[in-house]
């Protein structure tokens, strides 16, 4: 599956590496949903594929797919 480029998995979960919090946008997320630090992503970036959970969160607004994220992984 490609990336559909929605941002859920740049807000949604923690990333220790880049002290970004539970739900906060990654401030490295620009405006068209790409990763500014593609390069330079730390591993758990590099390591995340698309999924079936991405098709599963899908709403029209970020704040939603968060929600839908969060609520399947009970965060």
């Amino acid at each position: 599956m490609n990336c559909l480029r929605c941002g859920t998995c740049c807000t949604a979960p923690d990333i220790v590496a880049l002290d970004k919090p539970l739900g906060t946008r990654c401030r490295h997320l620009d405006g068209s949903g790409l990763c500014a630090i593609y390069a330079e992503r730390p591993a758990v970036c590099r390591g995340y594929r698309p999924d079936e959970i991405c098709r599963m969160v899908s709403a029209p607004t970020l704040d939603e797919r968060v929600r839908k994220y969060r609520d399947l992984f009970g965060v």
